[in-house]
């Protein structure tokens, strides 16, 4: 059994070894998120799906390293699950599998493959705002604005992976873009997905642009508040409305004065 110095000595290396890991796994985690968005619009030549598996081995490694030094394990997996989920997505390349199956099953594994993609979509998008965050203060209207134009991207290229086989879909990473551009601001689009994943991404994107507008809505309005509430000649918000109710109980006061003076006499 350790020792609480022991253990505080351990949490204390773990803490130095993040600090000191921080910024390499920042910028590879940038990297690793523009390669998917090019494995997903384009495809990876074999030097580049190399660098990706590369990546991945050392994002394993950072957290086998935290998880080896952590001495409690399941707070350490507690504060990090997110990080261990999104280390399973790039596992999924398994399953091209799938491909060469009998041509009786090639359907139901073109969907099974497409939902994992789906999985890795999300998983990406989790890894790119974490990383994000990380480079950044996470208050802010410029992080929020930032995180929004990362999400677009990386979500529109999603889309595009999913829509494309669509006659009627998303034909090019542009009109993608554009497509989930009008989703961010709440417009809408007269095109809707037709692959279940490509719902369930639009779902998530819709979500999210929500969150944003309510944020926006309060920011602006702290603003505005702030402004009124610096400016001493600038009058507050339902002041008229506040005087004419003060005139109106003064009104009464005065009417009512005779019958109150004749009670006290």
């Amino acid at each position: 059994m350790e020792t609480p110095t022991l253990t505080e000595e351990r949490w204390e290396l773990l803490r130095r070894l993040e600090a000191l890991l921080d910024a390499p796994m920042l910028v590879l985690a940038f990297v690793w998120l523009a390669l998917f968005v090019y494995e997903l619009l384009w495809g990876l030549n074999p030097l580049l799906e190399t660098a990706g598996y590369v990546i991945w081995g050392l994002f394993i490694l950072d957290f086998a390293l935290g998880f080896a030094l952590a001495p409690g394990k399941l707070v350490y997996l507690k504060s990090n699950w997110l990080k261990a989920i999104a280390l399973l997505a790039p596992a999924l390349r398994v399953f091209r599998i799938f491909r060469v199956v009998r041509a009786a099953r090639i359907a139901r594994a073109a969907r099974a493959a497409r939902g994992l993609r789906l999985v890795r979509v999300v998983s990406a998008l989790n890894r790119g705002m974490r990383a994000f965050g990380a480079s950044m203060s996470r208050r802010g209207f410029g992080y929020v604005a930032g995180l929004t134009l990362l999400v677009t991207l990386v979500g529109a290229a999603g889309m595009f992976n999913f829509e494309n086989d669509d006659p009627n879909g998303l034909t090019s990473y542009g009109e993608a873009l554009w497509w989930t551009a009008m989703i961010m601001t709440t417009i809408g689009s007269q095109y809707w997905p037709q692959s279940p994943e490509g719902r369930v991404l639009c779902f998530l994107l819709s979500a999210y642009a929500l969150a944003i507008l309510g944020y926006v809505a309060a920011t602006l309005a702290t603003f505005f508040i702030g402004r009124d509430a610096e400016n001493d000649a600038a009058e507050p918000a339902g002041a008229k409305q506040l005087a004419a109710l003060r005139e109106e109980v003064a009104a009464l006061r005065k009417e009512l004065r005779p019958f109150l003076s004749d009670r006290v006499e």
